[in-house]
């Protein structure tokens, strides 16, 4: 389904009863990377999945993006659904439109659940960024996907589950390299640590124990500013955490929004 809002077409997918539970995926994915969470919920939740800005089948305008101006996507998507409050769960750079939506929109958030993010990056992730605009410029995304897997998975998942691989290989070969650029753009600014002592919202922060890119001492700094915020980290788990640990990751994400009701 698609919606037109802030001057672009949202692709969404809407399914399930009971309260509304907005997820919003990372960089280079797409919303089919909650399906089997969207699997999980939906038997007593509302999952509205969507494709951020950029990305699977929303509008991929020229960039650069801002964090703010995809907070304020999530807004037109949820205003223009009638949705008035909502659940939100996000997993790296969407952990970090959740952050910033929570914090510019705090009335429309029940709880946050921010998986493998960070609230800040140190100035010196900046020329990784840029060089990762320059190698997408000169290459195309098929160069960024397989070092993309050996950082958001462990070496015997990868082994084990091809199939994942291919499903992540093919979201990645398929985000508009302009899209993705535009994102590279906003992330590395995310510097919101000293402001999140201002959510009033219960959160719960998820880290995969192996996380190279958003290691688990970012997630415990997100957890001491939150004041009310639980961490659970994720063994035998690396970025995508929610795709390496399903099981585990479903049940720590459904007991925290079953508490909420």
């Amino acid at each position: 389904m698609r919606l037109t809002a802030g001057g672009i077409d949202i692709h969404y997918t809407i399914e399930g009863d009971g309260p509304v539970v907005t997820m919003s995926h990372a960089l280079g994915c797409n919303l089919t990377l909650w399906d089997e969470q969207a699997k999980a919920l939906s038997a007593r939740y509302r999952v509205l999945r969507y494709d951020t800005r950029g990305h699977g089948q929303t509008s991929a305008p020229p960039g650069p993006y801002s964090l703010e101006q995809m907070a304020d996507d999530v807004y037109a998507l949820l205003d223009g659904l009638g949705i008035a409050a909502s659940h939100f769960v996000g997993i790296s750079m969407g952990g970090m439109i959740g952050q910033i939506f929570a914090l510019k929109y705090p009335a429309m958030v029940r709880s946050l659940v921010l998986c493998s993010t960070t609230s800040r990056y140190p100035a010196a992730a900046r020329p990784v960024w840029a060089e990762r605009i320059r190698t997408i410029e000169t290459t195309g995304m098929e160069s960024l996907v397989e070092p993309a897997l050996e950082r958001w998975f462990t070496a015997s998942f990868r082994e084990q589950r091809q199939d994942v691989m291919d499903g992540v290989r093919t979201m990645i070969r398929n985000t508009p390299p302009q899209g993705y650029i535009g994102c590279c753009h906003a992330i590395p600014t995310i510097d919101i640590t000293d402001r999140l002592g201002e959510l009033q919202c219960p959160a719960l922060v998820i880290s995969g124990e192996q996380d190279p890119g958003t290691p688990v001492a970012m997630a415990r700094e997100i957890c001491a500013a939150v004041p009310s915020s639980k961490l659970t980290v994720l063994p035998s788990a690396s970025h995508l955490c929610n795709l390496e640990q399903a099981e585990a990751f479903n049940r720590v994400l459904l007991n925290f929004l079953d508490r909420m009701h």
